[in-house]
Parts: structure tokens; sequence; C-alpha cells
């Protein structure tokens, strides 16, 4: 809960300090005694790491094999050189310029769809440089709530749709409502995305590891769960909640049905709260043998649901301090949920640009996995979803004598001289050591 008093008076302390309040050093001081230094910061800060990306020393490249990093390590498709899709850009372009709208150029310029949508945004809108309501425009979380409804076949309430900035805030967001003490612990899944390790080192909490099952298509180890419960109890850790991601990051899987309910039974029986990272939800390559599936679906299919109750409130009301989520990417969000349908000028072009994208996205995938399984040593699995590969790599005896001496993981040794010589940055995977496993985008093969 919010301290609003320790609010108030941290602000009431936030003033100009005049010059006769302001502390006087001598001139032989050294700077180094008037800067702030590490031990001055948030400890919680310092532990928080996103041990998975590795960078190189970016002053040493001249010393290096090559002029620049090719970043595996993150899902960056643009930068990468994946195109946008125009009808996202021409609203966006019109709603952050609105005086186009009414110009005679713009009629020759976007379709007629694009004009009417940003001129619906713009009158529900306002200006994207004003704050909006702080749990999303109106009309946009309506929208969202109708492709939910639309998705899932179950009712959505716009009421208690949340919109954040990026799914990272949200993330922050949850971590910090439901920890509140130092032994309070989260279920992650291992492989995972390092942003919940992170969250949790921030908010001074544990993370519960639970292993994904490699030859089970990177499906949790069910019966295992309750023994990773048990074990987390038995050493004092109140775990507050489970997360599942899927389609997978770093794995690229998408659970099945079977999967997913005995997960919401395991959460149910033990009042744990299920945290679903759905993210690449679009992204699948096997939509009819390994279709998406949400667990909201899920969750009402089995009439297993919780009331938020006064924890609605408590949201709201981080969701308040916060202001808004930035207006431009609510803009984005909403074109996503509701996109042109057929007839509209736009969807020819927004559905070829969309298919194009999947169709790249999994030939690359299915490329790269099957150059991984021509080379001696190294193993994959065809990704199902999302946008990541995650190869193993059987190292030999010297490699783990080498990282022995170099005093750092295997793993973490092998990333290291993998980015040093030859460039490429790759994702440690915190998986067991017997064999290595790496997480990489593959949205820059060609």
């Amino acid at each position: 809960m919010v301290n609003w008093r320790q609010l108030l008076s941290t602000t009431r302390r936030i003033s100009t300090i005049t010059p006769a309040a302001a502390p006087s050093y001598s001139a032989s001081q050294k700077t180094s005694d008037r800067m702030i230094s590490i031990k001055d910061l948030n400890p919680a800060i310092i532990t928080a790491q996103l041990r998975a990306t590795l960078q190189s020393n970016p002053n040493a490249k001249n010393e290096l094999g090559f002029d620049s990093i090719i970043n595996c390590n993150i899902g960056n498709p643009q930068q990468l050189g994946q195109k946008p899709i125009t009808f996202y850009r021409q609203v966006a372009c019109l709603t952050e310029y609105p005086e186009l709208i009414d110009k005679p150029e713009a009629q020759s310029l976007f379709p007629k769809d694009v004009i009417e949508r940003a001129r619906t945004l713009l009158d529900s809108i306002g200006s994207v440089g004003a704050y909006s309501h702080s749990m999303g425009v109106p009309v946009i979380r309506q929208h969202i709530a109708e492709f939910i409804e639309k998705r899932d076949g179950v009712a959505a309430d716009p009421e208690t749709i949340f919109m954040t900035a990026g799914a990272s805030a949200g993330v922050s967001n949850i971590m910090q409502l439901l920890l509140s003490a130092p032994t309070d612990g989260v279920m992650i899944p291992i492989p995972q995305y390092p942003l919940y390790t992170a969250a949790l080192a921030l908010n001074e909490a544990r993370a519960v590891e639970y292993y994904l099952s490699e030859a089970d298509d990177w499906a949790p180890n069910l019966e295992g769960l309750e023994d990773v419960l048990s074990k987390a109890q038995s050493e004092g850790t109140r775990v507050r909640a489970m997360v599942v991601i899927s389609p997978g990051n770093p794995v690229g899987n998408c659970l099945s049905r079977q999967n997913m309910e005995a997960i919401v039974r395991f959460c149910y029986k033990h009042k744990i709260l299920l945290l679903a990272d759905e993210v690449y939800q679009t992204n699948i390559f096997e939509p009819d043998t390994r279709p998406f599936i949400s667990f909201k679906a899920v969750v009402r299919s089995m009439e297993r649901h919780i009331a938020a109750g006064q924890a609605l409130e408590q949201v709201y009301k981080l969701a308040s301090i916060q202001l808004c989520p930035p207006l431009a990417g609510q803009i984005g969000v909403d074109l996503q949920v509701k996109p042109p349908q057929p007839g509209d000028e736009s969807y020819e072009l927004y559905k070829s640009e969309v298919d194009a994208i999947t169709q790249s996205l999994a030939a690359r995938s299915a490329t790269l996995a099957n150059s991984f399984n021509q080379l001696d040593g190294l193993s994959c699995r065809k990704a199902q979803g999302a946008m990541y590969l995650f190869p193993k790599l059987d190292l030999p005896p010297k490699a783990h004598q080498a990282a022995e001496k170099a005093g750092l993981p295997v793993d973490e040794f092998y990333c290291m001289e993998l980015l040093n010589k030859t460039g490429i940055c790759v994702r440690l995977s915190s998986h067991p050591p017997s064999f290595l496993f790496f997480s990489l985008l593959y949205s820059l093969v060609h």
C-alpha cells in the first residue's frame, strides 16, 4: 500500500537550495568526495541484474575482430530491417499532427479509413500531448475488451482493464503491488526472460524457479510444481504468484490446453495469483496444431475466477500515481486490437504486411533451427511461436576447464567468448549447466 503521508512529505522536501543553505566545500576537497557513489544507491538496484545480456566495452572495438555488435539478445526486429505496418504509421502521423486531416492533400496521401480512424481517436483523446485517464483512454479500453471477447468467446469488462507503458511496466506494477516482505516470492519459469528476476530483486523478493522440460516442448514439469512450492515454503517463502510465458520467451513454445488447465488447477488449489505473459500471441507458426490459447479463456472454461474487490482499488491508486501510459502507445494498442476489416480501404495492404511478417519469421526460425541441427554438438527444437530460438550446446571438457580458470560459469564464459570473438551478442539461459543453452533473436536471418 502506498504511504500517502510519506509521499507528500517527500514531495515537500523537494525544493530549491538557496546559496545560503547550500553546503560549502573548500577548493582542496576532491571532486570524488562530492559525488554520489555506489554505496549511496538503493541496494536492491545494485542486486538486480539482467544477467543474460552481455555487452563488450565499446571503446575496445579496435582491439577486436569486428566493427559492430550483432544484437541477437533482444526482440528488436525493426532495428534489423522489419518494416512497420503502414496503417499504424499513417494513423499515428495524423494523430501527432491533426492539422493534416483537413488539408486537401490528405485525401490523396491517406486512405479514407485512416483519416476517419484518426479523427475518431482525436475526438476521444483531444491531444496526444495531454494526459489521459490513468487506466487508459476509455474508448481504447472498450476496444480492448471487444478484442478479448472476440478472441476468447467470454465477456471482458473495460473497467477491469489497465493499460501500462509496455509489458515491463506492467510487470513492475504487479510485483510492486503483490510483494510486501523479503520473504515473499514468485514462481518463475526457467528458462525465462530476465525481466522477472530483475523485477523481483528490485522489490527485494525471492525468485522461486520451476523448470520447463525440453523433451515436452518446453512445457512446465507439472509433477514438479508441487515439489518446488513445498521446498520454497519450507524455506520460509510466501509464494504469491506464478508467472507463465506463452508463447515462450526464450524457448518459443506454445502451451497446450491440457498444460494450461493443470497450471490453473495448481494455482487455484494453492491460492496463487496466475500471471500470464502472452505478449507474443500473434506470432504463431503452427496455428492448426498448436494454436494460441489465452489463460483467460481457459480459466473461464473451468469456472475458476477471483473477485478483485478492494485490490482493484489499489491497482487504480498505483496507476493514478503514474498518471497514464503514453498516448502514442495507447493509440498503437487501439490499432492492434481494432485493425482494418475486409472492405476497408487499408485492409488488403494491412493483411499482406501482417502475413508477410508472420511468414518471414516462421521461415527464418525454421532455417536457423535446421542450421543449428546440422552442426556437431548443437541441437535446437523448432519454435512454435514468439521471436526466439533456444539452441543447446554440448561443451567439451576443455571449455569447462577454461571457464573454471577464468572464474566464470561456463555459460557466461562461452557467451562472452562468442561476443568477443565474433561480435554476436546472445542471451544466457539461466538453465542447469549440464548443457549450455542460449537464446537469440532470429529476425536478422535472411
